[in-house]
């Protein structure tokens, strides 16, 4: 058995993560169970294409499952914030857009990451051009589309 990594997290995306967990064991696999023993029991399984998917989603779940038990074994939790005001792991950074819109981002690991979620990974374009930039400092994002602008406004 291979050695395994420990994964640094904020503790708002340890949180979050627990959560899914939680929702995913106690609550979607119990029912992924139930729906495809209830297909077995009714002779529902053989003609199915509904009970294909679920059975697929069981797989996916188990799978999800199974990662996130490890990913939150082998977690750090992070100090959050800068107080250096250099933008590392764990930073919250406010953004100024060349439009003028802004935008505030807690830079995680790949691991916790979810733009939805307010974070951004060190490993996506945006995380790595960010990282050691300071407030007022412009940062330059390559992106397939071309570049993209920003002005670190603050940086907790």
């Amino acid at each position: 058995m291979g050695t395994e990594r420990s994964v640094q997290l904020t503790a708002e995306g340890q949180k979050r993560l627990e959560a899914e967990l939680i929702e995913l064991r106690d609550v979607r696999l119990r029912d992924l169970f139930r729906n495809i023993q209830d297909a077995n029991t009714n002779n529902e399984a053989s003609d199915s294409g509904e009970y294909e998917e679920q059975k697929e989603e069981l797989v996916y779940t188990e799978a999800r499952v199974r990662d996130l038990e490890q990913l939150l074994r082998n977690a750090e939790t992070l100090k959050g914030g800068s107080p250096n005001g250099v933008v590392a792991l764990g930073s919250r950074v406010t953004v100024k857009f060349e439009d003028g819109e802004t935008d505030t981002w807690t830079v995680v690991t790949p691991e916790e990451a979810s733009l939805p979620d307010g974070s951004v990974s060190t490993d996506s374009p945006v995380g790595q051009a960010l990282l050691g930039s300071k407030e007022g400092d412009a940062v330059t994002v390559i992106t397939p589309g071309g570049e993209v602008n920003y002005t670190v406004v603050t940086v907790n």
